[in-house]
């Protein structure tokens, strides 16, 4: 018998696709204090890759060569690194290293150039089809990359995306302002000093995850929205116009109030409350504070219908012979709810043995900033969008110090209202007075009244006054 052996060639194996290794930030939350896009990009492939066999590189500037490059480097799973316009960049040479690249694409002859004078071992191609095989990551939930709607952070979100992390472009750097609840993963990657420190960030990512709105939309006060509010106190039609009616009466007034002034300007205009919460009185009553104090039942009709109508409520306090932060701590149930901010009105502040109408009261820095601190503190402490703040004012002497107000809370927005009334150049003169040596980072109000000035404001009279105009208007 024979047997016919046969034989035949095996063909070799196909080549294994390179395959990059992601990681993740160490810390939960994480923010690169840099905004060069060179620095970044490099920043962004040391934070979410240990690996990258394949690197895709492009010339910083040149934003159409790197949408090109960064379609190819997302496609591949590739960091996209980005050549100096001048100069040298030794951090991207030190980030080929640590990523062990060995081969490099690069659409731009530059940055061909500039990686063939840098480092000799990495081959460089210039044709995706000539690409080895390479396995991009999957998705990876467990990271967000928060980036700026920023040319100059391209490279940087191009490597995030292709490492598989999340990416969400918030504006302002503040995640508060997403149009959307923001999840929180277990690593946040923020891209950019104005994101603010771990700490700020986190407790803005707090928030923003709790998707509770203010009336009007969002958790951040201003810019953003105008108020429009009716002030008084409920069933005292001589302390303002809040008290000419009842509160559903008071709700329908000021939501036609604000729509005067919502064809004016481009933002949203919230219908607002100024209550005033404690009444400046002339006998001293039971506690001998000259202050009457309404009880937070007395109010919580008011604050719940304002809630149920998306109209913003400010509980102002006169406070007498007492402390603005004693009287604040009455309310705290009320400032708890996300719509109810405070306001504070230095003229009804007594000194010891001072009297309401014998002299216009005043008060110190130090203690508006002790509501301050309270006030933000509970905030924070309740997961809370930002809250007003507002102090009263229209003489200098009424805020010893205000060039020391605390404006650095983020939790607050501080508002200093010009309530002053009169002839429309003793007005602005109050306004204009008012300005001089303000405090950084405050907001301003002004107030209309009905009977006392002369003449009123109209709506487009109001929103034009400047030189920044007032996010909160008030009528009495």
């Amino acid at each position: 018998m024979v047997f016919l052996l046969t034989g035949a060639c095996t063909a070799p194996a196909p080549a294994v696709p390179l395959a990059p290794h992601v990681t993740a930030p160490t810390a939960a939350t994480t923010v690169l204090d840099t905004d060069d896009p060179v620095a970044l990009a490099v920043a962004v492939s040391a934070a979410l890759y240990a690996t990258a066999p394949v690197v895709v590189l492009s010339a910083a500037g040149d934003q159409a060569g790197q949408a090109a490059a960064g379609a190819i480097a997302e496609r591949i799973g590739a960091p996209l690194l980005l050549t100096p316009v001048d100069g040298d960049a030794p951090g991207v040479r030190a980030e080929l290293s640590r990523l062990d690249a060995t081969a490099l694409l690069t659409l731009d002859d530059g940055a061909a150039r500039w990686v063939s004078a840098t480092d000799g071992s990495i081959k460089i191609i210039t044709d995706e089809s000539a690409l080895p095989a390479v396995t991009a990551p999957g998705r990876r939930p467990s990271v967000l990359v928060l980036a700026q709607d920023s040319p100059t952070q391209l490279a940087a979100t191009t490597t995030a995306r292709a490492s598989g992390a999340d990416v969400l472009v918030v504006p302002g750097a503040d995640p508060r302002l997403a149009p959307a609840p923001v999840r929180r993963p277990e690593r946040v990657l923020a891209l950019g000093p104005e994101f603010g420190t771990p700490d700020v960030l986190d407790r803005r990512l707090a928030v923003a995850a709790t998707g509770v709105q203010l009336p009007g939309g969002g958790q951040v006060l201003f810019p953003g929205r105008r108020m429009v509010a009716l002030y008084g106190h409920p069933g005292a039609p001589a302390m303002g116009v809040l008290g000419e009616q009842d509160v559903a009466g008071a709700v329908r007034r000021a939501q036609a109030l604000a729509a005067e002034y919502q064809p004016l300007v481009g933002e949203p205009v919230v219908p607002a409350f100024e209550i005033i919460t404690t009444v400046a009185d002339r006998v001293p009553g039971p506690d001998g504070d000259y202050s009457a104090e309404s009880s937070v039942e007395e109010l919580r009709p008011w604050v719940d219908a304002a809630r149920d109508a998306g109209v913003y409520v400010v509980l102002d306090l006169q406070p007498g012979r007492t402390d603005f932060l004693t009287q604040a701590r009455r309310y705290e149930e009320l400032l708890a709810q996300p719509h109810v901010g405070l306001a504070l009105d230095p003229e009804w502040r007594l000194a010891p043995l001072q009297r309401h109408g014998a002299q216009i009261g005043s008060v110190g820095a130090d203690e508006v900033n002790a509501v301050v601190t309270w006030l933000a503190d509970l905030t924070r402490d309740r997961v809370l969008p930002q809250k007003l703040l507002m102090v009263h004012q229209f003489r200098l002497a009424m805020i010893a110090g205000r060039e020391r107000l605390d404006t650095s809370r983020d939790e607050l927005a501080v508002v200093v209202h010009a309530d002053g009334f009169g002839t429309m150049q003793l007005k602005f003169d109050t306004w204009n007075t008012l300005h001089q040596a303000e405090p950084p980072g405050i907001h301003w109000g002004w107030k209309n009244f009905y009977d006392e000035d002369s003449p009123m404001l109209t709506p487009a009279q109001t929103v034009a006054i400047g030189p920044a105009p007032p996010v909160f208007v008030s009528f009495q």
